[in-house]
């Protein structure tokens, strides 16, 4: 599903959760909406009425745990997140505006300058809490810290893990942020490590987080340590229809 079509973000109860077009709905849907039902939450999951469904009862499995159980209701989709605990309805709608008028997005001319040889600091076992647009902060791992230099100076960014292939993920921020680009920060991957220590960190490559597209996602947000104070002029700039925070 593409960011641009995310339309909701409705957090649950312990219990009976209406789902439907009635605006006192725990999860509210548009007027007209193809069907209405209820989302039942216990200690044991999250469960779909028949009546959502078009069939059957239905324990939907959250994004925790992989590929999240989606419903299908005309346009809309649904699913189940959990952030720490904490489990809400993310809604979908296959034909948003914003998804249907999309032109593309501005970013820099690529700058072979930008696309810096690195240094890799390992840092075993170390845990970050990283922040989040909705207000919680969640302990992940960061096996290091990358070090590259602009203009003489030296700078450090702590990285999270990137995934499976082993490159390195920077949540970043810097001083272009909020004029020129958006106001939490933007995203990088590197490439993989060398034994050496060395790394690739391309700033072409920078993008932006899904919070650019819509106020319903849960990006993280670049923490004290990884905010540059110098311009990163490079990778994708801010999305027109995003007002910088």
């Amino acid at each position: 599903m593409s960011w641009l079509s995310l339309v909701g973000l409705h957090w649950l109860r312990p219990g009976l959760n209406r789902v439907g077009s009635d605006p006192a709905s725990e999860v509210p849907l548009p007027p007209g909406a193809a069907r209405s039902g209820t989302l039942t939450v216990s200690d044991d999951g999250v469960v779909a009425d028949g009546d959502l469904t078009g069939h059957e009862a239905v324990r939907l499995v959250s994004d925790l745990h992989g590929e999240p159980t989606l419903l299908e209701l005309g346009n809309l989709r649904l699913c189940v997140i959990d952030r720490g605990g904490r489990l809400a309805v993310r809604a979908w709608d296959v034909a948003a505006p914003a998804l249907t008028g999309f032109r593309g997005i501005d970013h820099w001319p690529i700058d072979p300058t930008w696309r810096l040889d690195a240094r890799f600091e390992p840092t075993p076992g170390r845990m970050l809490p990283v922040p989040d647009v909705i207000g919680t902060a969640e302990e992940q791992p960061s096996p290091g810290n990358v070090v590259f230099e602009v203009a003489g100076a030296v700078h450090r960014l702590q990285a999270l893990v990137g995934g499976e292939s082993g490159a390195l993920w920077l949540v970043f921020g810097d001083a272009t942020n909020g004029r020129e680009t958006y106001g939490g920060g933007r995203f990088v991957y590197t490439g993989v490590p060398e034994p050496s220590g060395g790394v690739e960190l391309d700033f072409n490559r920078a993008y932006n987080p899904p919070c650019v597209f819509s106020p319903f996602a849960t990006c993280p947000l670049p923490w004290p340590a990884n905010r540059l104070g110098i311009r990163v002029e490079a990778g994708e700039g801010a999305y027109p229809a995003t007002h910088a925070a």
